[in-house]
């Protein structure tokens, strides 16, 4: 559906379509490449203030998020939750939902200025939910505790995830920045604009990047 209203160029629909896709499935490109494109279309329709008209993207229920993770009822030992092997996330639906409730109060650390708390929050949820949100959410944090390493390596995880995530390339490149690796960090800021070219917080980091 999502495609189709895209092709009508009734983006801001689509856009919903393709955020609210993710939520079922995260690992679906073709849903990340239509949400960078649609990104990029409302930028230039509507502005900086794009977000403000789109419609609401709907909640999906965690039930919904994780079916492909449910036994079969076919399967043998089919109710009794599966546990998953050691280091292994948990994908079950608590497992999920526990994940989601440890980003959010580590989302509360981090708007008192916790961020050393946060990081252990955010850390408990990837355990659980390797989500690129929460590896974009430490990453923050690593540079509020001047970590710039740590910082790095979360971005290159979420971009693993999601490849042209724009928080993941703005905070690798602030990390890379005070890393003093100038070249590395100039690579993430333009691959950033490639997708979003009047981001202002980009273009600004990228001029101090020339100075440097």
């Amino acid at each position: 559906r999502a495609a189709a209203y895209e092709a009508l160029e009734r983006y801001a629909l689509a856009y919903v379509d393709y955020k609210t896709a993710l939520q079922v499935d995260c690992s679906v490109q073709a849903a990340h490449d239509g949400v960078n494109r649609m990104t990029k279309a409302l930028l230039e329709k509507d502005g900086v203030n794009w977000r403000q008209k789109l419609p609401p993207i709907p909640a999906v229920p965690i039930s919904a998020q994780t079916r492909w993770s449910t036994p079969s009822a076919r399967a043998p030992g089919a109710n009794t939750p599966a546990t998953p092997p050691q280091g292994e996330p948990d994908r079950t639906a608590a497992g999920m939902e526990r994940a989601r409730t440890l980003k959010e109060e580590g989302n509360e650390l981090v708007k008192k200025g916790n961020h050393r708390k946060a990081v252990e929050k955010y850390s408990e949820s990837l355990k659980l939910n390797q989500e690129c949100a929460t590896y974009t959410n430490r990453a923050l944090c690593y540079l509020a505790l001047k970590q710039y390493k740590e910082a790095a390596q979360d971005c290159t995880e979420a971009l693993k995830l999601d490849p042209k995530n724009v928080k993941a390339l703005y905070r690798r490149a602030q990390a890379l920045k005070e890393l003093k690796d100038y070249k590395s960090s100039i690579a993430d800021i333009k691959s950033l604009l490639k997708t979003e070219p009047k981001n202002t917080a980009a273009l600004r980091l990228l001029q101090e990047l020339n100075r440097a």
